[in-house]
């Protein structure tokens, strides 16, 4: 064993690429895309480090182009995840044993594949299976590898931290994995979510079965395979495509499932805590469960605020990847002696948004990731129609014949509470209210109460008191919180990303708040001087 520290800098993020008109990087990607919408990729499961073929398959295609075949994915059923549970506790015992520095160096040397020559892998495949444009692909991609380095990173930051001795003691603690495996349930919207959930806890030396989505698969299974690339040891992470409830009902209830990590929809994570809860006692640990849920993310302007940049953030922060990311701005509360020019904005900006291929690089937006989403977004558009308390500032269309498309839409509502200002949509729909200059106190507290959700939000305002007051009404209104900025954009390292209430347990991802959460300290005191002494000094009487 080697006898040195071994020290892991602090990273740095991981720099975006333009992709400008006559770059490197913008050729070889558009290579690579034109490589990947020619071929249909096979996709097994993996299950202890070899592919496993099953008869069970789904095709992948692409959103914008939902007849376009781009894999066919194997699924898992009950054998299936049987052998990846199986394959997970057997692999447990070495990878946890496996030093430090070795287990680190799978994970660093895959940031660099990943910054590096796979790059155009991840990119393309993210734009094709998940209709990211090239940029919202550019910026997941490089939050993955962050994920990666900065999880390393913490890991080593919690292992620094031991307890106080005393003279003839010395007390230390180590960190152990869980005992037991890993579930992850990852979702479509970003690779770097699929990728982070089964590799942050396998880098403290967890072992995982790994539920990808069947929107993401593509992406994911790239990454996977660039793991096994970097000499991941067969079984630390199994990759099992599967129907929600087969995870359910063998992987979860198992009882040697020591922690659940997922990112998804709130109804999900309450059914698993809730399935959790009333088969408690059959666990050998009481699992931990880590989630990030729902949101209705929200802008939250002052009289004072600066018109264009407000405008700028409602439009950026509600349509980018077609208001398909966690922290999307899905409402937003506008004074009225503000409203003409904000409104003037946003039909200006709004219009000028191009829809459409994500291969075409002007495009700024794809198509909403499959058809149960085109139909949700199609059902708040048509009630909206359909409604007196709202009218479109923007959008209202939709068209689903060759791609999941929906407009960006802009909805103004008479009311802050009707549907769509207060349930999650996940689609290119914002809806706005109107307030009264003088009803700012009101109107805060609605914005605080209406929604069950905790996730994102953002104030602008020029006045520093009000700025104040603002932020203090909406302390508990997000679990990240942005001031005269958008309510998207988190960046690993430096805004920590995760919300509570309903929509999830705050466990920062990228974070040493989230790495803890999967070791089980151990703490040992040794007595170098250990006393012979039965009695006490107190019980004399003398």
């Amino acid at each position: 064993m080697a006898n040195a520290y071994f020290t892991i800098q602090r990273p740095a993020n991981d720099p975006f690429k333009g992709y400008l008109p006559g770059s490197p990087e913008r050729s070889e990607l558009k290579a690579e895309l034109d490589k990947q919408s020619h071929e249909v990729v096979k996709i097994p499961l993996i299950i202890g480090g070899k592919e496993v073929w099953t008869e069970k398959t789904i095709p992948v295609t692409m959103p914008h182009d939902h007849s376009h075949v781009i894999a066919e994915c194997c699924l898992a059923g009950e054998r299936e995840l049987k052998m990846a549970v199986d394959a997970a506790l057997a692999a447990k015992s070495a990878w946890e044993d496996m030093p430090w520095e070795h287990r680190s160096a799978i994970f660093l040397k895959a940031a660099d594949m990943i910054t590096g020559p796979y790059r155009k892998v991840l990119n393309a495949s993210t734009m094709l299976g998940q209709s990211k444009t090239v940029f919202q692909a550019e910026i997941d991609i490089a939050e993955l590898a962050d994920f990666l380095r900065f999880g390393v990173w913490g890991a080593q930051e919690i292992f620094k931290e031991q307890p106080s001795s005393v003279d003839g003691i010395w007390n230390r603690q180590d960190y152990r994995a869980l005992d037991g495996f890993i579930c992850a349930i990852s979702p479509f919207n970003f690779t770097s979510i699929g990728g982070n959930l089964p590799t942050a806890p396998a880098i403290v030396g967890n072992v995982a079965v790994w539920k990808p989505s069947r929107t993401a698969v593509l992406s994911n299974y790239y990454y996977m395979k660039l793991l096994q690339w970097c000499g991941l040891p067969g079984g630390v992470i199994n990759f099992v495509p599967c129907s929600g409830s087969d995870m359910s009902q063998y992987v979860v209830s198992h009882p040697k499932m020591a922690g659940f990590h997922f990112t998804g929809s709130t109804a999900v994570f309450q059914s698993v805590w809730k399935q959790v809860g009333e088969n408690i006692a059959s666990y050998s640990n009481y699992p931990r469960l880590v989630g990030e849920t729902g949101g209705k993310d929200f802008i939250f302007a002052h009289a004072t605020a600066d018109i264009e940049p407000l405008a700028a953030a409602i439009v950026r922060g509600s349509f980018e990847f077609q208001g398909q990311k966690c922290s999307a701005c899905s409402r937003a509360f506008v004074p009225e002696s503000i409203w003409p020019q904000v409104e003037a904005l946003l039909k200006k900006h709004t219009a000028a948004l191009k829809v459409g291929d994500v291969q075409e690089f002007d495009t700024f937006m794809g198509a909403v990731i499959d058809k149960a989403s085109f139909e949700t977004c199609k059902g708040y558009i048509d009630r909206a129609a359909a409604s007196p308390d709202c009218e479109f500032v923007a959008g209202g269309t939709y068209d689903g014949s060759k791609g999941w498309f929906v407009q960006p839409t802009i909805i103004r509502c008479k009311t802050p509470t009707y549907e769509s200002m207060v349930k999650e949509i996940f689609g290119p729909i914002v809806s706005i209210y109107v307030y009264p200059d003088d009803k700012l106190e009101e109107t805060l507290a609605v914005c605080d109460s209406a929604s069950p959700y905790a996730l994102t939000g953002a104030i602008f305002a020029q006045d520093r008191e009000a700025i104040v007051k603002m932020e203090k009404a909406l302390r508990n209104a997000s679990g990240n919180f942005y001031i005269n900025d958008k309510c998207t954009g988190a960046i690993v390292g430096q805004q920590p990303f995760g919300g509570a209430r309903a929509s999830g347990t705050n466990d920062k991802a990228g974070t040493t708040l989230n790495m803890i959460r999967w070791v089980s300290a151990h703490t040992v005191k040794e007595a170098f001087c250990p006393s012979p002494a039965i009695v006490y000094p107190y019980m004399s009487e003398k």
